[in-house]
C-alpha cells in the first residue's frame, strides 16, 4: 500500500498527488511512468511521473478523470492509500543519457499541451539541475485548464503561454508560438512535444518544415502499460512499436499519427478491439516476439 501525502485539485477534473513510494523514487528518471491501481477492483492506469524526491521517497503524479479507474483514484484522500504503485517503467528521456558537455550545448524547446504539461515538468526541472535552461511553451484551450504554470516558471529558461481562446497568454495554438520564436531568431537543436495526439501531429508537421528534430511522448495512448493489450501499438518509421515497452518517447517525424489516432477510435469499442486483434495478428501486442516488446 502506498500512502497519499498530498492531494490537490489543479483544475476541473485534474488532480495532483504526492505518493510515498521509496523504491520508485530512488530509481526513476524523467520520461518514465508508473502503473497505478486505486484498489483491488481498480483498473491499471499508466501515469507519467510528474516529479520525484529521492530524499523524501515521494513520487508526484498528475491525472485527469476520464473513466472509472481515474474516478476511483480521485476519490482517495490525503492520508489514504493506493493499492498498487508499480515502476519506474518505460525508457527514460534520451536527454538523461547525454554526456554533460553535450547536454550543455543543446538548445531545447519543450511544447506541452493540456495534461502533457505534467510529464514535461520533470524533464525541464532535471535540465535546470544540470545547468541547462530550456524554453517551454504551454498550451491550453482556456486559462481555466492551464496547469503547473508556477512550478514551470521556477525551472524553465523562458516560459510562453498560449490559449486557444486568448483568455490568457498568447491567443492561438502552440504551433503559432513555435513560429513566432523561430521567426524571432530562436534556434533549437531539438523539440520535445507532449500532449494530445492531434497537437503532437501538427507540432511535428511544423518542426519537420523548420528542420527541428522532434521527440514526442506517446503516453496518451497507453492502457495497460505492459504491451499486452495492443492499445498503444504504433508505426514508427515503418516498424511496429509499443509506447509502453519501446517508448514512450519516439522520433516524432517518424510516427504515423493518422494511423495511431484511427486505432484509438477503434480501440474504444469491444467490436473495434476484436477487429484490430484479428487484423494485426501476432503483431497486435508487445509480447509477440516480433516488435521487441517482450525484451
Amino acid at each position: 500500500m502506498y500512502r497519499i501525502l498530498k492531494k490537490r485539485l489543479l483544475t476541473d477534473n485534474i488532480f495532483l498527488m504526492d505518493v510515498k513510494a521509496d523504491r520508485v523514487a530512488k530509481s526513476c528518471l524523467p520520461g518514465q511512468f508508473v502503473i497505478v491501481r486505486a484498489d483491488e477492483d481498480g483498473e491499471r492506469i499508466p501515469l507519467t511521473i510528474c516529479d520525484y524526491s529521492r530524499e523524501e521517497g515521494t513520487v508526484t503524479i498528475v491525472f485527469q478523470i476520464v473513466g472509472a479507474g481515474t474516478y476511483m483514484l480521485a476519490e482517495l484522500e490525503e492520508g489514504g492509500y493506493i493499492k498498487d504503485f508499480v515502476g519506474p517503467l518505460g525508457r527514460p528521456s534520451d536527454l538523461t543519457g547525454l554526456a554533460p558537455d553535450e547536454l550543455a550545448e543543446k538548445k531545447i524547446l519543450f511544447v506541452a499541451g493540456g495534461v502533457g504539461t505534467a510529464p514535461v515538468y520533470p524533464q525541464v526541472k532535471w535540465l535546470k539541475e544540470k545547468g541547462v535552461a530550456a524554453d517551454v511553451i504551454i498550451g491550453a484551450k482556456t486559462k481555466d485548464l492551464l496547469i503547473l504554470e508556477d512550478m514551470m516558471k521556477e525551472v524553465a529558461g523562458n516560459l510562453y503561454i498560449t490559449t486557444d481562446d486568448g483568455s490568457y497568454g498568447d491567443h492561438g495554438m502552440v504551433t503559432d508560438s513555435i513560429k513566432k520564436l523561430v521567426d524571432a531568431g530562436k534556434k533549437y537543436d531539438v523539440c520535445i512535444a507532449i500532449g494530445p495526439m492531434i497537437m503532437m501531429k501538427f507540432v511535428c508537421k511544423l518542426t519537420k518544415e523548420l528542420d527541428i528534430p522532434t521527440v514526442v511522448s506517446l503516453n496518451p495512448i497507453m492502457v495497460d502499460g505492459t504491451g499486452m493489450c495492443g492499445a498503444c501499438r504504433v508505426t514508427v518509421g515503418g516498424e511496429v512499436k509499443f509506447a509502453c515497452v519501446d517508448g514512450p518517447e519516439f522520433d516524432g517525424h517518424k510516427v504515423d499519427f493518422d494511423q495511431a489516432m484511427k486505432r484509438q477510435l477503434l480501440y474504444k469499442t469491444a467490436e473495434g478491439r476484436a477487429y484490430l486483434k484479428a487484423k494485426e495478428g501476432s503483431s497486435h501486442h508487445g509480447g509477440c516476439g516480433n516488435c521487441g516488446g517482450d525484451r
